[in-house]
């Protein structure tokens, strides 16, 4: 899966899904795409930030973004844990300051549970 499309699984085919499973490459390359997004978010905030009108304007933007790219993200990590056998609950381990966000990288970097799971067929095809 490339970037191009990967993303756009995210944002147009899965927004809200929070049911199959998401390969590694389309969680890495969506998580790249909000690093980007946000980096250049806080570029142009700390340009406009001496510009009161439109200072507020891409404060605004900036929450709007926000909120727009976290149902997607949320979905995709639990459709990440499905993929590697685990509930989507295992998100709520990231809470767990520094420990929980540990364990939640390693479960996002393994493979695939190979074949079907419970969870859905293998978004691999294997």
């Amino acid at each position: 899966m490339d970037f191009k499309t990967a993303v756009t699984s995210v944002l147009k085919t899965n927004y809200a899904n929070f049911n199959g499973r998401a390969r590694r490459s389309e969680y890495w390359y969506y998580t790249l795409f909000t690093i980007i997004v946000e980096l250049v978010l806080t570029v142009i905030q700390k340009l406009t930030s001496g510009v009161p009108v439109v200072g507020l304007i891409v404060n605004i933007l900036i929450v709007i973004i926000g909120l727009a790219l976290f149902i997607p993200g949320l979905a995709l990590c639990f459709r990440r844990l499905h993929d590697t056998g685990r509930s989507g609950i295992w998100i709520l381990i990231g809470l767990i300051p520094l420990i929980g966000e540990i364990i939640l990288i390693v479960f996002f970097v393994q493979d695939s549970q190979p074949g079907d799971n419970k969870y859905g067929a293998n978004p691999k095809g294997v």
